[in-house]
């Protein structure tokens, strides 16, 4: 037959099964791929509590400065809505939970207090420029 007259030599050139050479226990790329993944993650969770935090201040911000557009019995309770909001996005309960993390008296006995014990207090409507000022300085200094 004449398709199978150079089959001989073509099989000749192969060569039988064998093991491939050992890589090793320690293979560089597969151990350099596995130090730069846990680095990226190392970074990743060093990083993600500095971002989730942000909005939390700016949000804050952002309502306080939409909040002296007001007129004072509103802007009172706006201010007023802004720091249980901002107590329940720190996951604490009240304007006294914000004065112990904060580590202030704002709340309890300073100007916030306007905001906290004295909203439904009967009177004269109190000057809101110390309580907004207060807030502002408490908002700067927060880290989330």
């Amino acid at each position: 037959m004449p398709c199978c007259e150079g089959a001989p030599a073509v099989l000749a050139g192969l060569r039988g099964l064998h093991v491939p050479p050992d890589p090793g226990w320690i293979r560089p790329e597969i151990l350099a791929a596995v130090a730069a993944g846990l680095a990226l993650a190392g970074l990743a969770a060093w990083l993600a509590p500095r971002w989730r935090a942000r909005p939390i201040r700016r949000a804050a911000l952002a309502e306080l400065a939409a909040a002296r557009a007001l007129p004072p019995p509103e802007r009172r309770v706006a201010l007023a809505r802004l720091s249980r909001r901002l107590a329940r996005s720190l996951g604490v309960e009240g304007p006294a939970g914000l004065d112990a993390v904060l580590r202030t008296d704002f709340f309890g006995s300073g100007p916030g207090r306007a905001l906290a014990q004295d909203l439904y207090a009967p009177g004269p409507m109190p000057d809101l420029a110390a309580a907004e000022a207060g807030l502002a300085r408490l908002l700067a200094r927060l880290r989330a």
